[in-house]
């Protein structure tokens, strides 16, 4: 018997200048430092209370109002690049999640976890920022060719949320097109005209993808 995935940790943060020692030169600013929030936090429409986004143009908006990336990636960073020390929240996420993964999650999907109803958009596509965190320039490579990207949340219904709250699968109205599967095909070098129409076709992906979609197929 499968265990019910969970919320290990809550976490927010605030914009500010960021550097790091491998780039003297250059400073930047961003939100990605993510703190644990303690006891009960409120998830609107945006994403968490007190969690700030600082790229406007790439971050947030109502189909990347929550990041959840699973836990159990981490013991994988831990080994691939043991130098950055990396542990919970260096992804910038909101919520680490135990007990599932890109390969389990389906664009589409309704979970319920303590007040809030999400529902998963898109895969995450990291950015130069985790690289540059870290001082470790092949991150965001390696993100992607890994496909341990995590993924964005819309939320449907305000509310409480906190760490410990399980994530209790709602609806699944799509059973083809995993957080993975999309990834990979939006990567892809060569890829199935089919597949990338019948990918923009799935109601529940986020407005920017379905738009890249199109945009590749009249290319």
């Amino acid at each position: 018997m499968m265990s019910t995935p969970f919320v290990s940790t809550v976490l927010a943060g605030q914009v500010k200048q960021m550097a790091h020692a491998k780039f003297k030169t250059q400073t930047w600013s961003s939100a990605i430092c993510k703190e644990a929030v303690d006891g009960p936090v409120w998830i609107g429409a945006l994403g968490l209370s007190g969690d700030e986004v600082a790229d406007r143009e790439n971050h947030g908006g109502p189909d990347k109002a929550v990041f959840a990336y699973p836990s159990v990636h981490y013991d994988f960073w831990a080994t691939d690049l043991p130098e950055a020390a990396m542990g919970m929240g260096a992804m910038g996420e909101n919520l680490a999640i135990c007990g599932m993964d890109e390969t389990q999650v389906y664009i589409g999907d309704r979970y319920q976890i303590g007040d809030a109803l999400l529902q998963v958009a898109q895969p995450r596509q990291p950015c130069w920022k985790p690289a540059y965190r870290y001082g470790q320039k092949t991150l965001t490579g390696r993100i992607l060719a890994t496909g341990r990207t995590g993924w964005y949340f819309r939320v449907l219904t305000e509310g409480d949320l906190k760490a410990g709250q399980a994530v209790l699968l709602m609806e699944r109205p799509n059973s083809t097109w995993t957080v993975a599967k999309c990834h990979d095909l939006l990567h892809a070098k060569s890829v199935n005209p089919d597949e990338v129409r019948e990918l923009s076709q799935v109601p529940f992906l986020a407005e920017r993808l379905k738009r890249e979609l199109l945009k590749r197929l009249n290319q």
